[in-house]
């Protein structure tokens, strides 16, 4: 039975939809909420924006009556009633009666909270902020276990569309080559929101997020969250990001040996040209009649073969998380491994006593590297750094380490990364401290 079938099933059998909350009423938000309320048994009872205007635009646009409440306790009785509301804030986001929050800000610190509220008050978080999840996402997956609630990425972006067809290869026992994506933009590492300001004017998007896509940053961070989940490795330190086409991906992503680039299998990594916005994996068969098979099947000559997916809709398919913790309770994308972290290398000479403008900034621009060599170089997550301060002078393309720079401490996601360090078993970590530190703020 269809998800859409099920969820219609769900509403008849509970007498009432299933309650979705939504915090960031900009591009992705708007464009997920717009798909959702396309099913049945789902509805919109709270959108949570800094702007409150764009949280009752976002709900009028999709067809909603925006309720009066604004304050806690009189949006909790409107949810309840089956009205839709609109807040400004997010601290009592875990007290509204909902069953599961989307996530949708783009802004790590801002999505580590909605997601901290969320658990903590016992409901499930889908995010499409992934530079959050490659951040602190495996301590957000034990708090999520912890609480008994449900923890995510969403479906529609690159991680977990490959990330299905990685589990695809595996079921049909494909060694897996390589996993990645196309990259959409031409890379220029060396991009700046202010350089990038027409051309953002003329997407009618924000200049530092795309910014992130531009300087390779966005690239880094999904490829990191998809060896996460799926426990691939780091093909190297920035990864190749080769050009290729689609009929040439495996040739391209073959071993060097075989007239590829990788010196190693069993890794993520990107391309340029036209395979975006696809998203691939390379296998590798060596048995004969496999390889037979899969000629036959005009698949190629073997030993290598791609499996690809010509598209991926973002906001369009994020509701299909929704709808799979709801019905199957389980989550798309979490961070069962941690083989992949995302540092920051300098776009510029920075000096000391300079602020990090974060993700998509002018400052920094992220870079793949194995966890292992990450943590052997002390290198710091790019997701910790913005408002971060230099404490000395680095030169252009510098691999900031912990030794660069001092972090904003009073940052959550900071502190979160912290404990998520600490907690290297994964056991330490109480609800009770996690409670303690949302609460100081």
């Amino acid at each position: 039975m269809s998800y859409r079938d099920r969820m219609q099933a769900r509403e008849a059998e509970l007498g009432r939809p299933l309650r979705v909350g939504l915090v960031g009423a900009g591009q992705m938000g708007r464009g997920l909420a717009a798909q959702l309320l396309r099913v049945p048994g789902v509805t919109l009872s709270a959108v949570l924006d800094v702007q409150r205007e764009r949280a009752e635009e976002a709900l009028t646009q999709s067809g909603l009556t925006v309720s009066g409440a604004e304050t806690t306790d009189k949006a909790v009785l409107a949810i309840e009633n089956g009205e839709s509301v609109a807040l400004g804030g997010i601290d009592e986001l875990g007290a509204l009666p909902l069953d599961v929050v989307v996530e949708a800000t783009g802004v790590p610190d801002v999505g580590a909270r909605v997601a901290l509220e969320s658990l903590l008050g016992g409901i499930g978080i889908a995010t499409l902020t992934v530079e959050s999840d490659v951040t602190i996402g495996r301590l957000m997956a034990e708090a999520a276990t912890k609480a008994g609630a449900i923890y995510s990425v969403c479906r529609g972006d690159e991680p977990v569309e490959t990330k299905i067809l990685v589990d695809y290869a595996r079921d049909l026992s494909f060694d897996v080559v390589c996993a990645g994506k196309g990259k959409n933009n031409p890379l220029d590492i060396y991009a700046t929101p202010q350089s990038l300001a027409s051309r953002a004017d003329d997407k009618q998007m924000n200049p530092k997020m795309l910014c992130s896509f531009v300087d390779g940053s966005k690239a880094m961070i999904e490829m990191a969250a998809l060896a996460n989940t799926t426990g691939l490795g780091v093909s190297t330190r920035g990864m190749h990001g080769p050009p290729s086409t689609v009929p040439t991906l495996h040739q391209t992503f073959a071993l060097k040996e075989d007239g590829g680039v990788l010196d190693k299998a069993g890794v993520v990594d990107y391309c340029t040209g036209p395979v975006a916005p696809g998203v691939f994996v390379v296998v590798r068969a060596e048995d004969p009649y496999v390889n037979h098979e899969m000629s036959y099947l005009q698949m190629g000559d073997g030993p290598y073969f791609t499996l690809y997916r010509p598209y991926h809709l973002a906001s369009i398919e994020a509701p299909l998380t929704v709808f799979e913790m709801a019905l199957d309770h389980r989550a798309s994308l979490t961070a069962e491994h941690w083989t992949a972290e995302v540092g920051a290398v300098s776009k510029r000479p920075l000096k000391a006593g300079e602020k990090i403008d974060g993700i998509g900034g002018s400052t920094v621009r992220g870079l793949i590297d194995d966890a292992g060599d990450f943590a052997r170089d002390r290198a710091v997550p790019l997701g910790v750094l913005a408002g971060a301060r230099l404490t000395r002078d680095v030169p252009v393309d510098h691999l900031l380490t912990h030794d660069d720079v001092e972090l904003d401490e009073t940052s959550l996601i900071v502190r979160l990364r912290h404990l998520q360090e600490q907690d290297v078993e994964g056991s330490g970590t109480s609800l009770g401290e996690l409670r303690a530190l949302l609460a100081s703020g």
